[in-house]
């Protein structure tokens, strides 16, 4: 490593005098728990007595984060006023003139409000460490600069506030703050991110679980990023190269049927060795035949199957390149295989690309696997057989070139003439290739030696000095014809990879955010259809073996079309036009496969009944790897939440059973106690007792009745089939029936009722919302005392109105607020409570829930007890008909 490197490295560790530490909090969306962990982190050290000072941080009315924020010292804000808005903004002098040791400052890309030191809040954090403050800040992964555009295209957002990218390299530490979508998603439902309201209109426009996913492999990717270069950083430290932590493979091919062999060995290696490997092929810039590139293609589509890195190189010397790549990719072996025979002088002069890279790749280890390669023609027929084109072009400004000389003879001296005929070899080889070039350059030198070199006319060449003329000027014809065909390839060949490499990044970006089957299905046909003149679908099989065609129109197949689908799935082959398998079919089918099975078709149709060429042929295959993997880890996904969802039911099945089998069982004894003492004593009973004996089986059968009502309600909450026949209803009347229902569970309780004198309407499913209102009663009847207070009220506002319902029981302890409507769990203890399922808070919260409302749990009456707020949503009032009040 040079010195120069290592006195850089030695320069950015050098911590510089009086400037704080910077620890970034990085999440992939908001909710994912960076504010918590950093006031984690800051009650850490305010244990360890560090002087630490909260600059700004946000709750969001997050009852947990708030926790977090007691006992620390807080900086008050400071309030603007702003077209008569009051916001409230740190207060960074305050904080330079307090100078703790460290400052939490929350939301990093924050906008300040206008009339602020700074405009953007980073600006505020770079100024507390140019004050030697150690700051603690949290960020979002989308607010990166870089990657403002990839997350709009992920998200169909435009994030307004970013972060310059060069604020998070220069951060001390920086700790990834993760939290799989799914659970990121309950927390959102649950109101633990934003308030219900904003909760929904999130989930619509940026919380789903595709975009989620995205901005968490950003977050990973930008995380890891910062260790590999970390890593790198310590190592130049020393004045070393940073070695490979876990080593990598790295596998040499070249375009011959020797290619797949190779990967299949590498393959083998890398799962015996425990190694991650790459499969490289050096780009030279050579015009490359179609047999050399169908078993380039070949080699790295399977490469990529085999769970291999495909990487393509651009350089002159395949040794030197693969060598820099090893130790940029801190590789540990290096694999290729023996070049074939070399003759003449080329076996003495020449070394291979093995002997080169033995004798060059000091620290790497080398082997060379000799295979048994079929005999193939060496070259083409495409490239044996020259386009006569070309070599009519030659010849047209080979004339020119002369016309041209002979016109400049007369003013200019010999030697001059010769650049004549360079420029027409330079037009030929750019226009062309190298062949019509030299055949450029050999006609030049007949027409200079017979026109202009003495005695003219003849091929005699009478001075020596004119045969060194000619002689330098062929060789600078052949020269130049060749640098300059060679530069023709390399920009094609750039060309060719930069389309590529751009469709196969554009694919694999909208891959990403992808999440089940239909999305990756239509990506992909978006993406393929954005090439001309062809029509894409995706072609599955159902478990009846029948045809799906997903991400586009349904197209219109013949027989042939579909013989040639059914051969390509059977066999795991392409099929259709342009294969040995039906080719006169107009669609060609692609097997889309991971891991050893099919998962279905890609079709291409190109349009106007015309051929696909080689070089779309050949893009199209490699998009269809990335497909392939794509939906292999969609339908992954898919198997795995269906598992997990059969899973969820059995675990529910369980617990339903041993939730009920007691509390269905009581009822039924009791009433069976009180029918065999009727059966029994018949006459001789007294009417009081007889009496007594029916109400109580009627008593029982009541109760028996509702657990079985819960029950059928949550099962068809669960299965999505409640339905909502919404009315407009009086909210007084819910009250009167459900209060009329329960008149005997709550005998023995005083009942107050608050009802205002005017309430607006709800349009809701009055059954549904009386059954939770009595779910609710008949819960605060189970824990009240006998003689004990309930209170039923009615409230409402301009937004929402709350039936509220509280008692004098033993209340609900904080920690059990949440999980008191998870179905099966109660909260009674001892013998206080009755008899349950649990079920009937979790039916009350899905029955509220339906109708874009909720359920909240507070305390009860006289600071004892607990209350139930059932809070609906209002919709705008209906207009009264005259003369109805």
């Amino acid at each position: 490593m040079s010195d120069a490197l290592r006195a850089d490295a030695l320069l950015d560790d050098v911590p510089r005098e009086g400037r704080g530490r910077l620890k970034v909090f990085l999440g992939a969306a908001p909710g994912v728990g960076k504010t918590y962990a950093m006031l984690q982190a800051a009650q850490r050290q305010k244990r360890l007595g560090c002087d630490l000072r909260v600059g700004v941080v946000e709750t969001h009315g997050r009852a947990e984060t708030e926790a977090m924020l007691v006992g620390l010292p807080e900086q008050p804000l400071i309030r603007s006023e702003y077209r008569g808005i009051t916001l409230a903004e740190m207060d960074l002098d305050g904080l330079l003139a307090a100078r703790p040791r460290v400052v939490l400052v929350d939301e990093l890309a924050h906008s300040n409000a206008p009339g602020s030191r700074h405009s953007k809040r980073w600006q505020d954090v770079l100024e507390l460490l140019e004050a030697g403050i150690d700051v603690y800040t949290t960020v979002n992964v989308q607010h990166l600069e870089s990657l403002n555009d990839q997350v709009r295209a992920i998200t169909g957002i435009q994030v307004r506030e970013t972060v310059p990218d060069w604020i998070l390299q220069e951060a001390d530490d920086i700790l990834l703050i993760d939290l799989p979508p799914r659970e990121l998603l309950e927390r959102l439902r649950e109101g633990k991110v934003y308030v219900p309201d904003q909760a929904r209109a999130a989930i619509d426009a940026f919380f789903t679980q595709t975009n989620l996913t995205a901005l968490r492999e950003l977050a990973m990717q930008t995380a890891a990023a910062r260790v590999d270069a970390e890593l790198n950083r310590r190592y130049r430290l020393q004045g070393q190269s940073a070695p490979a932590v876990r080593g990598r493979l790295l596998v040499g091919i070249h375009g011959n049927d020797a290619a797949e062999g190779l990967v299949r060995h590498a393959a083998r290696v890398a799962e015996r060795r425990h190694l991650p490997w790459s499969v490289v092929y050096v780009n030279t810039g050579a015009n490359r035949g179609e047999t050399e590139l169908a078993h380039l293609q070949a080699a790295q589509q399977l490469a990529e199957r085999l769970g291999g890195e495909v990487v393509e190189l651009r350089g002159e010397r395949v040794a030197r390149t693969l060598i820099d790549h090893a130790y940029e990719r801190r590789a540990t072996l290096l694999l290729v295989g023996r070049s074939g025979a070399r003759r003449g002088l080329k076996r003495l002069f020449m070394r291979s690309v093995a002997e080169q890279l033995i004798a060059a790749g000091q620290g790497l280890e080398v082997s060379i696997l000799d295979q048994q390669r079929t005999p193939s023609r060496r070259v083409g027929e495409a490239r044996r057989a020259a386009d006569w084109r070309t070599y009519l072009l030659a010849l047209l400004a080979t004339l020119v070139a002369t016309g041209a000389a002979l016109v400049l003879s007369r003013y200019l001296a010999l030697p001059n003439i010769s650049l004549v005929f360079l420029a027409a070899v330079l037009v030929v080889a750019v226009r062309s290739s190298l062949g019509p070039a030299l055949a450029c350059a050999g006609l030049s030198f007949l027409f200079y030696d017979f026109l202009f070199i003495p005695p003219t006319f003849t091929f005699i060449v009478a001075r020596q000095e004119d045969v060194l003329t000619l002689l330098f000027f062929l060789l600078m014809a052949v020269l130049a014809g060749n640098l300059a065909s060679r530069q023709r390839r390399q920009l094609q060949s750039l060309r060719q990879a930069q389309a590529q490499t751009t469709a196969l990044l554009d694919l694999s970006r909208r891959l990403s955010a992808a999440t089940d089957v239909q999305a990756v299905c239509a990506v992909a046909v978006h993406q393929l259809q954005l090439l001309p003149d062809i029509e894409a679908v995706v072609a599955m099989r159902t478990k009846k073996a029948e045809w799906s065609f997903k991400g586009g129109a349904l197209p219109d197949l013949n027989d042939q079309a579909l013989a040639a689908a059914e051969w390509a799935w059977k066999h795991g082959q392409p099929a259709g036009q342009g294969t040995d398998t039906l080719p006169g079919g107009q669609w060609w089918w692609l097997p889309l496969s991971g891991d050893g099975q099919s998962l279905g078709l890609l079709g291409i149709q190109p349009l106007a009944g015309t051929q696909l060429p080689p070089p779309k042929r050949r893009l199209i295959t490699a998009l269809a790897q990335p497909l392939a993997q794509a939906l292999g880890r969609a339908t992954l996904a898919d198997e795995l939440e269906a598992a997990r969802l059969h899973g969820q039911n059995e675990e529910l099945r369980s617990a339903l059973l041993a939730s009920v089998s007691h509390d269905l069982r009581t009822p039924l004894t009791a009433m069976r106690g009180s029918i065999d003492c009727l059966a029994s004593l018949g006459s001789g009973m007294s009417e009081t007792d007889r009496k007594e004996l029916l109400e109580t089986t009627r008593d029982e059968a009541e109760r028996l009745d509702r657990y079985i009502q819960n029950l059928l309600d949550m099962t068809r909450l669960g299965h999505g089939g409640l339905k909502l026949i919404r009315d407009w209803v009086t909210p007084a009347d819910i009250v009167a029936s459900a209060l009329q229902r329960l008149q005997r569970v709550l005998a023995g309780l005083q009942v107050t009722v608050r009802i205002p004198d005017r309430l607006p309407l709800l349009y809701v499913h009055a059954a549904l919302i009386e059954q939770a209102l009595i779910n609710v009663l008949e819960n605060a009847a189970r824990f009240s005392s006998p003689g004990g207070c309930v209170e039923v009220e009615i409230a409402a506002d301009s937004n929402r109105l709350r039936f509220i319902v509280r008692d004098e029981g033993p209340g609900i302890p904080e920690a059990e607020r949440e999980k008191i409507f998870d179905m099966f769990y109660t909260a009674a203890r001892g013998d206080r409570g009755g008899p349950g399922t649990g079920l009937g808070l979790a039916i009350c919260q899905g029955m509220i829930g339906a109708h874009g409302g909720r359920v909240l749990v507070d305390d009860g009456l006289n600071d004892r007890g607990a209350s139930v707020i059932l809070e609906l949503p209002l919709s705008p009032q209906p207009e009264m008909e005259e003369g109805l009040s």
